[in-house]
């Protein structure tokens, strides 16, 4: 009986930092004090699977997508297609004069744009029956659980300027599988969300839990490729206000080059290879609302323009 006992001990000594391990290694780690944020917008995932259960799958793991990237702290996350389609109908129907105005009204020309795309194509969905797994000594059982599911699913981000796949990656999620934490919510939110409309997980809602937490680590990595920029919408004496605030991460302090943008496009296809910047001034910003930021110029001020483009300076 002693040797059953320290055999366990043992056991659940070396799950336990196996399971710390693994904690260390999914933990997504928060922005940045200074990290600038991208406006994305969540396309319902595709059930190409053909999956089909008591939830909705392409509409559920869209759902919790959207929710992981507004917790992320990287993001300024719009609606979704649906959302916004619902609100461009409230704007058409404030439109047709027989809704009360006021400054509250919707109003057309406000919506936010989405400067990335976020799309889901779900290839498999599997299930099996129950599953012992674990270690067994002695008639003493650790480890293991019954019944596991497995999802695969490609995840693609999208420039929404130029419609081009910025990246993509095939996933998969297990249930059982450790879940990906945000960094600084610490153990509360294992998993990231566990928001499957409230209802009783299944194994199926773990692996998809599971998957999503793996996509939004791999977005969060490709931010540093993708190019951050804004444009100066007004120049008067001092006083530069760029169409960027908190809305985007802008906070007092940050420092922009300020520079004139030449896209290089492709003589055969027309299609923008890349942009080449020319910094010919720098600036601070020392005022932010949410829409805009107003900067003091720190170099170059006489070679600035409106309509420049910014970039953070390195």
């Amino acid at each position: 009986m002693k040797r059953i006992w320290t055999f366990v001990l043992i056991m659940l000594f070396v799950s336990s930092l196996a399971g710390a391990e693994s904690e260390t290694e999914n933990k997504i780690p928060p922005p940045p004090k200074d990290a600038l944020k991208y406006t994305i917008m969540v396309k319902k995932f595709a059930n190409e699977a053909g999956w089909r259960g008591r939830w909705e799958i392409g509409q559920g793991m869209t759902t919790v997508m959207i929710d992981m990237l507004n917790k992320s702290g990287w993001f300024t996350v719009l609606g979704d297609e649906e959302m916004r389609k619902a609100a461009m109908q409230e704007q058409d129907f404030a439109a047709t004069g027989r809704v009360v105005q006021g400054r509250k009204t919707p109003k057309m020309g406000r919506m936010t744009p989405a400067q990335l795309l976020l799309r889901g194509s779900i290839t498999n969905v599997q299930e099996s029956g129950s599953m012992g797994g674990g270690i067994n000594f002695m008639g003493v059982s650790i480890g293991g659980r019954e019944g596991t599911a497995e999802i695969n699913f490609t995840i693609y981000l999208i420039n929404s300027e130029t419609g081009q796949v910025v990246a993509s990656k095939s996933v998969v999620g297990r249930s059982g599988e450790r879940g990906f934490r945000l960094g600084y919510y610490g153990s509360a939110l294992e998993g990231l969300t566990g928001s499957f409309g409230g209802t009783k997980k299944d194994n199926v809602m773990e692996a998809a839990e599971n998957a999503l937490g793996k996509a939004l680590a791999f977005i969060v990595q490709q931010l540093d490729k993708i190019p951050w920029e804004g444009h100066i919408i007004l120049m008067k004496g001092d006083k530069i206000i760029i169409n960027r605030g908190t809305r985007e991460g802008v906070k007092v302090g940050k420092v922009f080059k300020i520079g004139k943008v030449e896209e290089l496009v492709d003589p055969d296809t027309g299609e923008v290879l890349d942009i080449e910047m020319t910094p010919v001034a720098t600036a601070k910003v020392v005022k932010v609302k949410k829409k805009i930021s107003y900067l003091k110029p720190l170099s170059g001020k006489s070679k600035i323009r409106r309509g420049m483009s910014v970039f953070p300076a390195e």
